[in-house]
């Protein structure tokens, strides 16, 4: 039906097959193509507006809080610029049918979607881009299976780690955690330390990740950071959109100060200020 929610509402993918359920359904005239078929001028857009990208949401099939296409829409109309969808659990078949139809929203709402780990499925439903891990697939593997039109980030937890993204093959890392989280069990912060690392040292975009939510996110800002990633400061938010406008917001505000200091740099006459 015209107009209908490509994710249907409660439609929940865990226990069950989802071929030639509305999960899986496409919209009139719409074909899957894989990263071979995207345009060419695909991966320039891409990359134009990852660059601009402030603010990143990592979320999964089925959140707790809200239904999925709700908390894809109040994401984007707070602020979110990247949605990643992270589902471990699920098969590869049933994560596709999730994936697709998020990738159709996500493009309605003029949001990048990203899929976790998985870049088969990846290309399958024509997602923006991939994340892996470092114990995920290697990068190098990773590129040569989407080619050059896809985006392709990497998590990083180190100097090491960060001085190793190779900027041919990794379009953006994450740096963190700096908080410890529950969605990395076992996973040492590294602190704010490692952000203000990136900042001076990293060969592409970053996006600090881990335990940050409006009352902390200061701190990685202060550090370097200009872009951030968030769980569950806006997937367990009661009001999903004020949270990332508020998270939005000190992105902005930090944005215009670094700004302000730059150009009073650049309109310095040589003394010292």
């Amino acid at each position: 039906m015209a107009g209908e929610d490509p994710i249907p509402s409660r439609a929940h993918p865990r226990g069950r097959t989802l071929k030639g359920t509305p999960w899986r359904a496409q919209p009139e005239g719409h074909t899957v193509t894989g990263a071979g078929k995207r345009a060419s001028g695909q991966a320039g857009s891409r990359r134009a507006r990852l660059a601009a990208a402030r603010l990143y949401l990592v979320l999964g099939a089925a959140p707790a809080h809200h239904e999925l296409p709700d908390l894809l829409r109040a994401a984007a109309a707070g602020g979110v610029d990247v949605v990643q969808l992270r589902e471990k659990s699920l098969p590869d078949d049933e994560l596709a049918a999730v994936a697709h139809a998020s990738r159709i929203l996500c493009e309605q709402l003029g949001l990048l979607f990203i899929v976790n780990d998985r870049p088969p499925v990846a290309a399958e439903i024509g997602a923006d881009g991939v994340h892996v891990g470092q114990d995920d697939m290697p990068v190098g593997e990773v590129r040569e299976l989407l080619g050059d039109d896809m985006l392709v980030g990497l998590s990083t937890h180190t100097p090491s780690q960060i001085d190793a993204s190779d900027p041919s093959l990794v379009d953006y890392i994450g740096v963190g955690p700096v908080h410890a989280t529950p969605t990395k069990p076992g996973r040492p912060a590294v602190g704010v330390e490692l952000v203000r690392y990136a900042a001076a040292h990293a060969p592409v975009p970053f996006f600090a990740i881990g335990g940050l939510d409006a009352a902390n996110v200061g701190e990685v800002l202060d550090a370097g950071a200009e872009r951030v990633c968030v769980l569950r400061a806006i997937t367990d938010a009661d009001d999903p959109e004020r949270a990332a406008r508020e998270l939005a917001r000190a992105l902005e505000a930090s944005g215009e100060e670094r700004s302000g200091r730059s150009a009073g740099l650049a309109g310095n006459d040589g003394t010292s200020l």
